[in-house]
C-alpha cells in the first residue's frame, strides 16, 4: 500500500514520475522507448555478470567485476593520444590501484587527492600494476559513514544507448522493481503453470533483474521464452479456427476422369513425393473448408507441377485459378511454362504484371471478372483492389517468403464476387526449405507438405570454392563447357560496378565486356537484369532456352523459376555477398538435365560468417540441411528479411535453443484453442488481451473474442 512517503506507482506510471529516477535519466529512458514503469521492467538484461564481493585492493583478481575502496593519492589529466583521459591512484593498506577514465575530464572536479572512493569494475594487470578502466565510482562521505562491504551477486547488464549507460538502466529498474512486481498479473492458470514447472510471471521478472544465482536466471528465461512462444502459437491457432469457422471455399471436383485429364498434360512420371503431396491437396480442396497449405521442396523438386494440378482441378470444377509470383521475370517464366504445358487445351490463360500495357490490362481485368480467363499468372498486380474474379477457386503463391500473411489475406478477398464469406483455396510454395521450427512459428497458420524427392535423372551438382586469383582457371573451365555445346550462368550482385573500400565490386555490364574481350571471346553472351524491358527479357530467355545464347551474365533475377536442362555450369562472383539460401537457389539453376553440373563460387570472404556460409554450401546440396544451418548462422529474424515484419521479434526465446519449448507451446496452444477457440472464458480475458497485444494486428485478431 502506498504511503505519504511512497508515491503511488502503476505499470503505466511515466518514468519521469517514478520514484528514484532523476529527471535527466528519465529523459534518456524515454528516448529509448522505456516510457513507463511497465516497459522499464520488461526491458530485460541481455546477460549477467558475476560480481565478486568487495575485497582489499591487494586481493583484486583480473577479469572479474569486483569492488574496492581506498584514498586517492594522485590525479592527472592526459591529453596525449586519440582519447583524452583522467587518471587517479587509489590506495589502501593492502596495495595500489590505478584508475583511468576516457573522455571523462569532468571527473577532475569530483576526484582529487585526499578523496575516498568506492570503485567497481574489471581490474587487469598493466605491467607491474593493477588498473581499472572506466570504473563506476562513488565518493565516500566521512560524515555519513562508509557503506557496508558489497556482497557477491549476479549483476544484470542491460541494452542501452543514446547516452544512457547500462548501469543507469540497472539503477532505474532497481528503483521501480519493488513497486512494479506486485502489480504484475499472471495470465497462466496456477495448475497449468505448476504442471510445466513455470514460475509466477512476477517471480520470473524478479529473477531476471535480481537473480540470486544462475538457476534463477535459467528458470526466469524459460518462463519468459515460453510466454513468447505460447502467445504466438495461440494467435496462430486462433487465426486457423477463425478462418475455418467464418469462411468457406468452393469444394472442387475430383474423380478418376478429371485426374486422368490433368495427368495427360504431364510428359513425365511424378515422383512419390509429388504423388503424396497431390493426395494431401486433393483431400483439402474437395471440401468447403478453406485450404491453407504450404508446399515446400528443394530446388528442382517439382513444386510447380503440384501447383498446376491444383489449379487445373479448379478449372475443371468451373472456377478460376491464379498463380502469384514475386517478380516479373518469375511470373513470365511461369506463364511461358504453363502456356507450353496447356498448349492445345481449352484452358484460357493470361499474364498480369506491373508493366502490362494499359489496353491489355483493361482487357485482362474485364475477362477475369466475366470468367473468360480460367488461369491467370501475375505479380503483386493481382492483389490490387481493381482485380476481381468471377469465381476464384484456387490461388497459388510462389516463393511465399517474399510475401507474407497480409498478401495471403488479400488473396482471400478475391473469392466469388459478391459473397464475402467465400474464399479461394490458398496454396503457398517455397523452394527455400524452411526449418521446422520456423515453419511452425512464422507459418504456423499453414498446413505443411514437403516434396523431399528429386525427379529421376537429375545429376548431383559439384560445388567448388575459388579464390579471386583463380578466376582465370574458372572461366577456362566454363569455356570448355561452352565449346562442348553446353550453357552457363554467370551471376554478379549488381548491374553497375562499385568501389567497396580497397575492393572493386564488378557489375553485369563490366563483366560482360570483360568476358567478351577475354576468356569467353567468340562465344554468344548476353546480359539479363531487372532493368530490361519485359519484351527484351522474354526475348533473351527464349534465345537462351533455344540454345542461341551460350552464357547469361545476370543478377539474381535468375534465382528462381529458370529451367534450362542444357545449362550445366554456374559461376557466382563475389559469392561472399550472398546469403546461404540465395546461393542454394542460384546453384539450383543447373543440374536440371542428365549432364554433370558445376557451381563455382568466386569469393574472398573476410568475415567468419561469410566463411561459414561458403563452407556450408560447398559441403552439401541438401537444402533442408542448409536451411537449418542458415537459421543457426543468422537467426530467425534475418532468414526471411522484412517480408515477415509484423511477427514480434522474440526478446527471450531462441528458436535454435528452444525447440523443445516451442513444441510444448504449440501442442498446448492447439489443445487450448480446440477447447476455447476465442479465449472467451472469464479466466482467459488477460491471456486474450496479451495475445491480441502481441500478435493481433499481424494476424488480424482484433475482432476475435
Amino acid at each position: 500500500m502506498a504511503t505519504s512517503e511512497t508515491p503511488s506507482v502503476e505499470l503505466t506510471t511515466r518514468v519521469e514520475m517514478a520514484p528514484g529516477i532523476p529527471a535527466p535519466r528519465a529523459a534518456k529512458l524515454r528516448a529509448l522507448g522505456l516510457t513507463n514503469v511497465g516497459r522499464l521492467v520488461a526491458h530485460l538484461p541481455f546477460r549477467h555478470e558475476r560480481e565478486e564481493a568487495e575485497v582489499p585492493i591487494g586481493e583484486l583478481a583480473e577479469g572479474v567485476v569486483s569492488s574496492a575502496r581506498g584514498e586517492v593519492t594522485a590525479t592527472r589529466p592526459v591529453f596525449a593520444g586519440r582519447k583524452p583521459r583522467f587518471e587517479a591512484v587509489l590506495v589502501d593498506d593492502s596495495g595500489r590501484l590505478d584508475l583511468v577514465w576516457f573522455n571523462q575530464m569532468w571527473r577532475r572536479g569530483q576526484i582529487q587527492p585526499g578523496v575516498r572512493l568506492l570503485v567497481q569494475g574489471q581490474a587487469r594487470r598493466v605491467g607491474s600494476k593493477m588498473q581499472m578502466a572506466n570504473p563506476r565510482c562513488w565518493v565516500l562521505d566521512d560524515a555519513k559513514g562508509d557503506p557496508e562491504m558489497g556482497e557477491p551477486r549476479l549483476r544484470p547488464v542491460y541494452p542501452a544507448g543514446g547516452g544512457l549507460k547500462p548501469w543507469e538502466v540497472e539503477a532505474a529498474v532497481r528503483a521501480v522493481l519493488p513497486h512494479a512486481l506486485p502489480l504484475i498479473e499472471d495470465h497462466l492458470p496456477d495448475t497449468y503453470r505448476c504442471a510445466r514447472a513455470l514460475p509466477l510471471l512476477r517471480d520470473a521478472y524478479r529473477m531476471m533483474h535480481e537473480p540470486k544465482d544462475e538457476q534463477e536466471v535459467d528458470d526466469a528465461r524459460r518462463r519468459l521464452a515460453f510466454d513468447e512462444l505460447l502467445l504466438l502459437q495461440l494467435a496462430v491457432f486462433m487465426k486457423r479456427a477463425e478462418l475455418r469457422e467464418t469462411l468457406r471455399a468452393p469444394a472442387l471436383r475430383w474423380d478418376e476422369r478429371i485426374d486422368a485429364r490433368v495427368r495427360e498434360r504431364f510428359s513425365f512420371t511424378l515422383t512419390g513425393a509429388q504423388e503424396r503431396v497431390i493426395r494431401e491437396i486433393v483431400a483439402d480442396v474437395t471440401t468447403e473448408r478453406p485450404t491453407n497449405r504450404l508446399v515446400q521442396g528443394d530446388v528442382g523438386s517439382g513444386k510447380t507441377v503440384v501447383a498446376l494440378y491444383a489449379m487445373l482441378l479448379a478449372v475443371a470444377s468451373g472456377h478460376q485459378a491464379a498463380l502469384l509470383a514475386p517478380t516479373e521475370i518469375l511470373a513470365e517464366q511461369h506463364f511461358a511454362n504453363l502456356s507450353a504445358t496447356l498448349k492445345g487445351s481449352d484452358v484460357r490463360t493470361a499474364l498480369l504484371t506491373g508493366t502490362t500495357q494499359d489496353a491489355e490490362r483493361e482487357s485482362v481485368l474485364r475477362r477475369l471478372e466475366s470468367g473468360e480467363i480460367d488461369l491467370v499468372v501475375g505479380t503483386h498486380a493481382l492483389l490490387t483492389g481493381r482485380v476481381a474474379f468471377k469465381s476464384l477457386g484456387a490461388a497459388i503463391i510462389d516463393e511465399q517468403h517474399r510475401f507474407g500473411v497480409h498478401q495471403r489475406a488479400a488473396l482471400r478477398t478475391k473469392g466469388e464476387s459478391g459473397e464475402k464469406d467465400v474464399t479461394p483455396h490458398v496454396i503457398v510454395m517455397t523452394a527455400t526449405p524452411i526449418p521446422r521450427t520456423l515453419a511452425i512459428t512464422l507459418f504456423g497458420d499453414l498446413d505443411v507438405s514437403t516434396i523431399d524427392e528429386l525427379p529421376k535423372g537429375r545429376t548431383p551438382i559439384r560445388t567448388a570454392l575459388a579464390p579471386v586469383e583463380a578466376r582465370g582457371r574458372v572461366y577456362e573451365a566454363v569455356r570448355r563447357r561452352l565449346e562442348a555445346g553446353e550453357q552457363a550462368y554467370i551471376v554478379v550482385p549488381t548491374i553497375e560496378g562499385a568501389e567497396m573500400g580497397e575492393k572493386a565490386l564488378i557489375g553485369v555490364r563490366d563483366l560482360l565486356a570483360e568476358l567478351e574481350a577475354g576468356p569467353l571471346a567468340g562465344r554468344r553472351l548476353a546480359a539479363l537484369h531487372g532493368r530490361l524491358k519485359r519484351a527484351t527479357r522474354e526475348h533473351i530467355m527464349a534465345r537462351f532456352r533455344a540454345g542461341r545464347i551460350d552464357a547469361l551474365v545476370a543478377t539474381t533475377v535468375i534465382e528462381v523459376g529458370v529451367d534450362v536442362p542444357n545449362a550445366t555450369v554456374i559461376v557466382i562472383e563475389h559469392a561472399e555477398r550472398f546469403g546461404l539460401a540465395q546461393l542454394h537457389q542460384l546453384r539450383g539453376r543447373v543440374g536440371r538435365g542428365d549432364k554433370p553440373s558445376d557451381c563455382f563460387l568466386i569469393a574472398d570472404p573476410t568475415t567468419e560468417d561469410a566463411q561459414s556460409r561458403l563452407a556450408a554450401i560447398a559441403e552439401t546440396t541438401d537444402g533442408f540441411a542448409l536451411a537449418e544451418k542458415d537459421l543457426e548462422l543468422r537467426g530467425p529474424g534475418e532468414v526471411f528479411g522484412t517480408r515477415q515484419a509484423g511477427v514480434a521479434p522474440f526478446k527471450v526465446a531462441d528458436l535454435v535453443r528452444d525447440r523443445e519449448l516451442l513444441a510444448l507451446a504449440r501442442k498446448d496452444a492447439e489443445a487450448w484453442i480446440a477447447r476455447s477457440p476465442k479465449l472467451g472464458a472469464e479466466d482467459e480475458s488477460l491471456l486474450l488481451r496479451r495475445t491480441q497485444k502481441a500478435h493481433g494486428e499481424f494476424f488480424g485478431l482484433g475482432d476475435v473474442g
